[in-house]
């Protein structure tokens, strides 16, 4: 397959207009991480977007970066360390779920695929913290979106609806985020608790609580081990996990309302360790390191994340097969299934159908991406909308074609 690798936004836009005119797919890709991440593309060549990485504008004192859209992660984590600054949607790092090396993503394409750790519950998503970019469409034409500003007004939103479009639309040449000061403190409370649903009320009490509560988690007693918490607690107990941020007086205080019952198991994790705790979360594959599963992220209403496991144990083969945990309060339920089949999509989209929600195979063989709807199917009106808006950015359908929808022939 022909690689082509553009130097300047001038080489990009004449790439892709090239391409336009003579039909050519193209399988945009900057650091690779995520190429696993939605259906198998169907491309005749490869659109290498590398070159165009590099910090070009951070004002610490305005909580805004600009950097071209392949800088690497570690290079932007690197910049903002300096500032004692973080991204606060938390992106997690997914190389490893799918055998690369660590820290091969970039910040455009942590926007292109709007993924967001732990920290959602409290600071949102990426695109609340995307405030505007630069690229090209499938038409092959220049434009841009967006402002370095926080209030922007102006016209549509185009930031937000390129979050999550996974290079569908256009190929980014520069994004801007707004970044937020880093904690100088970080607390875990651990509970222990084998009851899933016992664990996630919890959960939501201390998310419902004044405490501004930045984490929360539940990992059942099967997998507390492949996590930092047999560290201090070891195995065979399944334990809700609760962050707090912020000053070391402030932290202390909220720690000290988020009190429990004393009958429960209660140990408070130091910054330390906690940070490598819900990197473990953001990340998924230390905390479900089956390499050969199948990976489905699930949002759901918290109170129905166990019925979905349960839906999904009780279609497997062997109960065995499946493997979850939830963040978010529950909301976001990381699970494993078996490789084969439809992966457990038929049972999964049922339990998801009946109480609210989506479902998005993150993992799995490229046979079975090819069969199964890698994301949520849209519903007619909505899918009718995609499409007029794939239409409008990409009418020859030649970016990333067929990565989130199947596509007729051209």
């Amino acid at each position: 397959m022909e690689t082509i690798r553009p130097a300047s936004v001038a080489d990009l836009a004449a790439a892709i207009a090239s391409a336009q005119g003579a039909g050519t797919t193209l399988a945009l890709t900057g650091g690779g991480s995520k190429r696993a991440l939605g259906r198998p593309v169907d491309a005749a060549a490869t659109l290498d977007l590398s070159a165009f990485s590099g910090i070009v504008d951070y004002q610490p004192s305005e909580l805004v970066l600009t950097a071209r859209a392949a800088t690497p992660m570690a290079e932007i984590a690197d910049a903002l360390a300096g500032a004692h600054q973080i991204l606060a949607f938390e992106p997690p790092d997914l190389g490893r779920l799918y055998g690369r090396k660590p820290g091969g993503g970039t910040l455009g394409g942590a926007l292109a695929a709007n993924l967001a750790g732990p920290r959602r519950v409290k600071s949102g998503a990426a695109r609340d913290h995307f405030l505007g970019f630069s690229g090209v469409s499938g038409r092959g034409e220049i434009f841009k979106g967006g402002a370095k500003v926080v209030k922007n007004v102006t016209g549509y939103d185009l930031p937000k609806l390129m979050a999550g479009s996974f290079g569908t639309l256009a190929a980014f040449d520069t994004v801007t985020v707004k970044v937020m000061p880093a904690p100088a403190e970080v607390l875990t409370i651990l509970i222990g608790g084998n009851d899933a649903h016992a664990a996630i009320r919890h959960l939501a009490w201390a998310l419902n609580s004044p405490c501004e509560v930045s984490g929360a988690a539940y990992l059942p007693a099967e997998l507390t081990c492949h996590s930092s918490v047999h560290l201090v607690r070891g195995c065979g107990t399944g334990v809700a996990a609760i962050r707090l941020e912020g000053t070391a007086n402030s932290v202390a205080a909220r720690a000290r309302a988020l009190a429990t019952d004393s009958s429960l198991w209660r140990y408070e994790l130091p910054s330390e360790l906690s940070r490598t705790l819900w990197a473990e979360i953001r990340d998924v594959v230390d905390i479900l390191p089956y390499p050969a599963s199948a990976v489905w992220r699930v949002s759901v209403p918290p109170t129905a994340g166990p019925d979905v496991v349960d839906a999904a144990r009780a279609a497997a083969a062997s109960a065995q097969d499946v493997a979850a945990y939830y963040d978010w309060g529950g909301g976001l339920v990381w699970l494993a299934t078996a490789p084969g089949g439809d992966s457990g999509a038929a049972a999964i989209r049922a339990a998801v159908a009946r109480c609210g929600g989506h479902a998005t195979l993150v993992r799995a063989p490229d046979a079975v991406r090819a069969l199964v709807p890698v994301f949520e199917p849209l519903a007619g009106p909505l899918a009718a909308l995609a499409a007029r808006v794939k239409a409008a950015f990409d009418p020859a359908r030649i970016l990333n074609r067929g990565r989130m929808v199947a596509e007729p022939g051209p």
